[in-house]
């Protein structure tokens, strides 16, 4: 990285790709024009999606498509946060230390600010969906993963709304499919705070106004992607990025909804959800399938979901549209430091010390797989790795198996981990099975017809497996030791 780019704030997309700028690891673009329609994922699958993608993928830049096939002034970014270490420098810190930045974060929120349109870039140009040329397709290339979609879908909306009864706010990230030229389907896990908000709205016959900010500061994405008990009803996750920032987060009033939206974002979809009205998801297509979920599968469209009646799009003068794969390690990111996060805060608080980090690994989609590494001080401690396991479970009520490794294992190399699990566990006696819990309904395996004892759709057995030494055979798992040495001596340039 050049000092001039060292010397770069990132608060939105535009710095974010700017502090990238120098490096084509990190970043690259084309002028091959691109169709938004299953080409887009199609080329970035092989370039950087990695995660639970159809293999071959692999871990590689952000890319920027500087031609739309049906656009003339729009370019689409993807991949922006698909590798940990792009992630880490975006955030100004290592691989390694993220959970503990975001932990910091979390406990020393900033909150958000609102700003005069003036200062929003995100107001630049205006489409009001009451002019009769309006049509959401015809502003923003929404891409599809797949060619088996149940339609383009925005995947990277930061979607804003207010408690109807508090005011409170909160920001999440959810399956947004257009279904006409003003309407956007919008699919909630069961438990998201909006969907409360949204419940609680629509038992009063009133609609729930929200905004859609696409194209925001990498912090806004990380942080949004907090869930209880960290972040619980009522925290607004935007104060986590001013936290990672050290600055409040800018919003702005919406033209045409009572709520606010990212000033420095990219797009903004202005809109409310409509009460007691529902469409199938799949309605122009009838797949059965709606989008590539992050365990690499295809989610099933659903029958019946909420509906967005969209009143206006705001955007910058020549947008950048933010897209991801579904299966990427985008998601994986996304999910996954925020959980290590949640994680850390809760076992340091009950077994200070103990846990040494957390990893939450592009196998277990950031969401239903944690490494823990734990520091066995005395005989006392023995046990404990378990304890921590379950206080893990409580942290982050999505996560399905904890693997327990000692302090001599990096939790960022899964070869390293599975060579504790040849070496150091036994199945009979290291295995916890915690059956009929509540975990994800996207696990496919999570289901009656897989798992006889899951009584419904979304009840898992969460498993630990404890890959730990007992404290009292350590000396008889002690790893070969080499010589240190300055390995720059024999190789000048070695990293």
């Amino acid at each position: 990285m050049t000092e001039q780019n060292k010397s770069i704030e990132v608060n939105d997309i535009r710095s974010a790709l700017a502090l990238l700028s120098d490096d084509p690891k990190e970043l690259i673009s084309t002028d091959e024009p691109v169709d938004p329609m299953a080409e887009l994922s199609g080329v970035y699958r092989y370039v950087g999606a990695h995660g639970t993608v159809m293999r071959p993928t692999r871990i590689g830049p952000a890319m920027v498509f500087n031609q739309i096939k049906g656009y003339q002034d729009m370019r689409v970014l993807i991949g922006l946060l698909s590798s940990r270490q792009r992630v880490a420098k975006l955030l100004g810190t290592t691989s390694e230390k993220l959970p503990f930045l975001l932990k910091d974060s979390v406990s020393n929120p900033i909150a958000p600010i609102v700003v005069d349109s003036a200062n929003a870039p995100c107001q630049e140009v205006v489409h009001k969906a009451s002019d009769p040329d309006f049509d959401i397709l015809k502003i923003l290339p929404a891409p599809t993963n797949t060619e088996e979609d149940a339609g383009p879908y925005f995947t990277l909306g930061m979607c804003y709304a207010a408690d109807p009864e508090t005011g409170e706010h909160d920001v999440t990230i959810h399956r947004l499919c257009i279904q006409g030229k003003d309407e956007i389907s919008m699919y909630f896990v069961p438990g998201r705070h909006l969907d409360t908000f949204r419940q609680k709205a629509e038992a009063a016959g009133k609609a729930l106004p929200i905004s859609i900010s696409i194209g925001v500061d990498p912090a806004i994405e990380i942080g949004a992607c907090f869930e209880p008990p960290t972040t619980p009803l009522g925290f607004d996750e935007l104060s986590v990025a001013g936290s990672l920032r050290g600055k409040p987060v800018e919003l702005v009033q919406c033209k045409h909804v009572d709520v606010q939206a990212i000033a420095r974002a990219e797009i903004v979809i202005e809109g409310e959800l409509v009460p007691d009205v529902r469409v199938q998801e799949d309605q122009h297509t009838h797949t059965g399938k709606a989008m590539p979920e992050f365990p690499g599968y295809t989610g099933e469209a659903k029958a019946a979901i909420p509906l967005i009646k969209v009143k206006a799009i705001t955007h910058r003068r020549h947008p950048i549209m933010q897209t991801c794969i579904g299966p990427s390690d985008e998601h994986t990111n996304m999910a996954g430091i925020p959980t290590e996060a949640s994680i850390l805060q809760m076992v340091e608080r009950a077994l200070p010390g103990f846990v040494q980090n957390v990893h939450c690994p592009s196998p277990g989609t950031g969401k239903y797989l944690a490494v823990l590494q734990v520091k066995k001080r005395t005989e006392a401690d023995e046990g404990r790795q378990r304890q921590a396991a379950l206080l893990a479970f409580s942290a982050f009520s999505e996560l399905k198996h904890v693997m327990l490794v000692d302090e001599d294992v990096d939790i960022y190399d899964m070869n390293d981990v599975m060579w504790a699990m040849t070496t150091r566990y036994q199945g009979d006696v290291s295995t916890v099975f915690i059956p009929g819990v509540r975990c994800h309904p996207l696990d496919p395996s999570s289901d009656p017809a897989f798992t006889p004892s899951s009584r419904h759709h979304g009840i898992a057995c969460k498993a630990i497996f404890d890959c730990t030494v007992p404290y009292a055979l350590k000396a008889n798992f002690q790893r070969s030791k080499f010589k240190e040495v300055d390995v720059k001596r024999f190789i000048p340039d070695f990293k």
